[in-house]
């Protein structure tokens, strides 16, 4: 059974909303975690280490696979053609416009504060095309936190045909769906997210860096597959709601299984025991949120359809200000909790002016952001 176009599935709408939530609590956390970023607090903290690594499982992963739903729907009312200039509107000019603008604030401040440069702003903008930004220079070619949006154009460009062809090719989505909508057989794709979590492991350093959000690029490109695969058949939302209970009990076991092989039993993050826990965990996650949205949140309201459509110039814009605010409290002698809470809230309140008052209600900018005019 086909998806059937006429059908709005608004709980994918909350599901990216949400997403973009956590992953803006989740770069307000980065300022506290015990691991090196752009700009650190005074004082590091444990358990922002331990609520990082969680989120790190799955809050990436999630928005490849709802990216993918998108996809599917856009490649059923456009041509190839009008796809790829959505895809360039919508992904690569607000790329870009980062790059050379407001992320270059990001790197003159990582600079200023890990002591790689003395000097005002105006005089770093020149050293901010020094080089290569992650091979020892300052050029942010994949803009810093704006990767996603390269990562998307250059998945979208490789796996169009793909798509298309799958999109043909309803026999093949009908067996899958025969298949992995029986009960409990949607954590059937645990294993190709596993198989290839194992294989980019063999390669550390090259093709298994966790660079962007805590997995390969390689894994992103099987989680961005298996959003399409769920997004052409409408069995896949009563089979994932059906486990959603067990999906969430799941999610909670394998991060204990996974801090146990990691802290207690010092296993390394390549292992193969622990990757399949952890590819278990997100895709656990992933089932949790989907089942629990499908079943409560698929209706509209005003609220959704303002912050769906703020949700892009949203992610463009959050991490520059977390970074340029948390510059300016790294050393003030608050305990960490309310700290955070005092960034988070002043970074809200900052980026939701910005877009308030300056993107939303300028058409010009609205391009430069992804907007539709």
């Amino acid at each position: 059974m086909q998806l059937t176009d006429k059908k709005r599935y608004f709980y994918i709408d909350w599901l990216r909303v949400l997403g973009m939530l956590t992953i803006f609590l989740f770069h307000n956390a980065r300022f506290f975690n015990e691991e090196d970023w752009h700009v650190k607090n005074f004082e590091l903290n444990f358990g922002m280490s331990v609520f990082v690594a969680i989120l790190d499982h799955f809050v990436m992963p999630l928005f490849f696979v709802l990216s993918a739903f998108a996809i599917y729907h856009a490649l059923k009312k456009r041509s190839h053609a009008e796809f790829m200039h959505e895809r360039i509107i919508r992904l690569l000019i607000p790329l870009y416009v980062g790059i050379f603008t407001h992320i270059i604030l990001q790197v003159y401040i990582e600079n200023i504060t890990h002591r790689r440069f003395t000097g005002s702003f105006w005089q770093f903008i020149p050293h901010y095309f020094d080089g290569w930004y992650g091979f020892g220079g300052n050029f942010a070619w994949m803009g810093l936190h704006l990767w996603y949006l390269l990562m998307l154009f250059l998945f979208s460009c490789l796996m169009l045909s793909t798509f298309q062809r799958i999109n043909r090719s309803q026999n093949f989505t009908t067996r899958l769906a025969d298949i992995v909508t029986k009960p409990f057989s949607v954590y059937l794709f645990i294993i190709p997210v596993f198989l290839m979590e194992f294989l980019v492991s063999l390669s550390p350093e090259t093709v298994g860096r966790r660079d962007f959000g805590g997995w390969s690029p390689l894994s992103y490109l099987v989680f961005f597959v298996i959003g399409y695969l769920l997004a052409t058949d409408d069995r896949y939302r009563p089979a994932i709601e059906k486990v959603r209970f067990i999906s969430l009990t799941s999610s909670l076991l394998t991060v204990i299984a996974a801090y146990i092989l990691l802290g207690e039993m010092n296993l390394h993050d390549t292992n193969p025991l622990y990757l399949l826990v952890r590819t278990a965990n997100s895709w656990s996650w992933l089932l949790t949120f989907m089942g629990f949205a499908s079943h409560h949140l698929n209706f509209s309201n005003r609220f959704l359809k303002y912050a769906n459509e703020a949700v892009l110039p949203f992610y463009i814009l959050h991490q520059t200000v977390i970074v340029v605010i948390g510059y300016f409290i790294k050393d003030w002698g608050w305990m960490v909790f309310p700290k955070y809470l005092f960034l988070a809230a002043t970074s809200f309140i900052l980026i939701m002016v910005l877009y308030e008052f300056a993107v939303k209600p300028v058409n010009f900018l609205r391009y430069l952001f992804g907007m539709k005019g």
